[in-house]
């Protein structure tokens, strides 16, 4: 399916296949920010231009304010292929740049055409029916979690536009940069924009020489993901070997693995931070031996609030709170049962003084060394408290690019290595293993964003990946496409997506060959809080082939989710326990090569109604994999009832919370 494209002056104005219109009303080909020597801010568009020429495929803008030339090129095939060269004889450094935002017909929960939404890579990836549900909080300084960024919470370089009709189509752009640099990727204002960050010096030129890709075709989901797969793989960032063939990873990385999660101060992030029921850590061993024995899995016990010093209140975690004696007894003791031991760490802030703590104060250190030099800078060069977990601590993000942060954050971070820990989420709270903005000028990197970013990220990760052989490494959300190679299990956490819209293993369809994350500790997550929708959560991870997660409270009880507070409404423990052994019999009956190595498909039409949860969820949780030339489709059913549906157009009925495989 190829598409027209009309430009008129400075607007795109048409973007159509056949008699399907996809650009809703013209916009700019492009928008972009310049950042002055003084700091100052400059955004420039294209009808800002005095002069337009078009020369074959570029289409030449030039007369702005400043003294800078933009060349956008087009090349028509069966996709559009956009390019961009900026001139820059101006002394500002160019920021970003904005390619053909594109104005998308209204989605239909905007009153647009039924089943017209959008497909983002947020978490484990979403389709959104309604743009009032996405975040608008353009990415600025100092950095939010929350950002839509690449790479961050957005784990890929690519959205889709799908729509149905009785004939499922879709409009994908993707920019198929190898060097994965940094991209604001959402809809804003109706528009769909890729931002892409220029990482450039003041007064110099840049050339965009990866092209922002726009296709189309037929088909749902995973097939507007599929030539984005097919890039991928094609352009493996370093260290990404699939799963098959990855000798670094452990034994039990490809086990039937249970994370159980839980603190052992505390019940949640802004408690009063004393020890609970959990602690000492030996205490929770008949717990974990009770989910070992009833599961039939294998539990990784992934400790919260373990930290010596303050919890959530990094870089410094060690030594473990309690003393070292009791952390090495605990995990000797999971050890000599076969378990695994992890600990969550929170990433690259500077912890000034934990809200927690009251003694873990680092103030004066920071005045004594001049600590604020190394801290993630404006354009204007000042310095600002971090917006990351400021209810836990107050403090500052570290720019790992800069040399001696980087030495701050190993000098932390070295003795975990050293542990005997078999996981360590060392990037919580820098969701998808990226790092913060920063504009600083003393740091030896570039005064705007961009791919020096990932570079520098990409080297120190690969350096603690060699520090640390024998431990998993990951981070807060689904690992970034860039850092597969070096974070391997993350807390992916795709519950987030239920606020937006449908949750869809968007993530393992383009990477599960290469990687496996855990369910997570499914913070913020929107469901009820009872038995059911914690079974569903349960069925789609392992469906999606991640790992299953339980939290306990500190009596030994299975939470809905971390940071509950309310414990009127809990799932019922023994029921949750029985479900996992169904799902692990399902594993070590035939599945566990598809679920371990296998290449997920396009799944086959289910005609099964809704759960009772809203978001469009279906009742059941089906996935189709292949591998060696096999293809099935796993269908459960994670409620009590039985359920009678279409797959494919057979008629299946799902027993009441069972496993079902379909050969295709």
């Amino acid at each position: 399916m190829s598409l027209n494209l009309k430009i008129n002056g400075a607007f795109l104005e048409s973007l159509s296949k056949d008699s399907r219109q996809f650009c809703a009303s013209p916009t700019p080909l492009f928008r972009l920010r310049l950042i002055s020597p003084d700091g100052q801010k400059i955004e420039i568009c294209a009808s800002d231009a005095k002069q337009i020429e078009n020369i074959g495929d570029s289409y030449v803008f030039s007369g702005f304010c400043t003294d800078i030339v933009v060349n956008i090129r087009i090349i028509r095939e069966k996709d559009l292929k956009v390019f961009a060269d900026i001139t820059n004889n101006s002394d500002c450094a160019v920021e970003w740049i904005i390619l053909l935002p594109l104005r998308l017909p209204a989605l239909c929960g905007d009153g647009g055409e039924d089943g017209s939404s959008l497909l983002l890579p947020y978490n484990e990836g979403v389709i959104i029916y309604t743009l009032s549900k996405l975040y608008d909080m353009p990415p600025e300084y100092p950095s939010y979690g929350n950002y839509m960024m690449f790479p961050n919470m957005m784990f890929a370089q690519t959205a889709s536009y799908l729509y149905d009709g009785g004939d499922p189509g879709y409009l994908t752009v993707s920019a198929n940069d190898p060097a994965r640099g940094p991209k604001e990727i959402t809809v804003r204002g109706g528009e769909l924009i890729f931002k892409l960050y220029c990482g450039c010096e003041f007064g110099q030129s840049v050339i965009i020489d990866y092209p922002l890709v726009i296709s189309c075709g037929k088909g749902g989901w995973e097939e507007a993901s599929s030539a984005y797969r097919d890039f991928f793989e094609s352009n493996l960032p370093p260290y990404a070997l699939k799963v098959k063939e990855n000798d670094s990873l452990p034994k039990w990385y490809t086990d039937n693995t249970v994370v159980v999660s839980y603190p052992v101060r505390g019940i949640h992030d802004m408690d009063k931070m004393d020890p609970n029921a959990l602690f000492p850590y030996v205490n929770a061993l008949p717990l974990i031996d009770d989910i070992a024995e009833k599961s039939g899995m294998r539990p990784l016990a992934l400790l919260m609030h373990w930290e010596g010093t303050a919890p959530w209140a990094p870089p410094y975690v060690w030594p473990p709170y309690g003393g070292i004696d009791a952390f090495n007894e605990f995990r000797d003791a999971l050890h000599s049962r076969g378990f695994m031991l992890g600990v969550y760490c929170s990433g690259f802030g500077f912890t000034e003084h934990s809200n927690l703590v009251e003694t873990y104060d680092n103030s004066q250190r920071i005045k004594d060394e001049n600590l604020l030099e190394i801290m993630c800078a404006a354009p204007d060069g000042s310095v600002s408290k971090s917006r990351i977990c400021p209810g836990q601590r107050s403090g500052y993000d570290v720019c790992p690019a800069c040399e001696r942060g980087k030495e701050i954050l190993s000098e932390a971070y070295t003795p975990l290595f050293d542990c005997g820990a078999d996981y360590a989420q060392i990037l919580d709270q820098n969701h998808g293993g990226g790092q913060y903005l920063c504009y600083s000028r003393r740091h030896g990197h570039p005064p705007v964003p961009g791919a020096w970013m990932t570079v520098k990220m990409q080297k120190m990760l690969s350096e603690w990946k060699k520090q640390s052989p024998g431990m998993i490494l990951g981070c807060e959300s689904a690992t970034a496409e860039p850092y597969i190679g070096m974070l391997p299990m993350s807390d992916d956490r795709y519950e987030l997506s239920s606020i937006l819209g449908r949750p869809v293993p968007m993530y393992a369809f383009l990477f599960h060959e290469y990687i496996r994350n855990f369910m997570g500790n499914q913070v913020s997550d929107p469901l009820p809080r009872d038995t059911d929708a914690l079974l569903y959560r349960l069925a789609y991870s392992f469906a999606a082939g991640d790992v299953p997660t339980l939290i306990l409270t500190p009596e030994g009880n299975i939470s809905p989710s971390w940071g509950t507070r309310d414990f009127s409404v809990m799932p019922d423990k023994e029921t949750v326990l029985k479900f996992l052994k169904t799902l692990s019999d399902a594993r070590n009956s035939g599945l566990s090569d598809f679920l371990n190595y296998g290449r997920m498909m396009p799944s086959p039409a289910l005609e099964c109604g809704l759960a009772p949860f809203g978001n469009s969820l279906p009742a059941l949780v089906s996935v189709c994999w292949e591998y060696r030339g096999e293809k099935i489709t796993i269908v459960i059913n994670p409620f009590e009832q039985n359920v009678t549906a279409k797959c494919d157009g057979r008629d299946i009925c799902v027993p009441g919370r069972s496993v079902v495989t379909i050969r295709m």
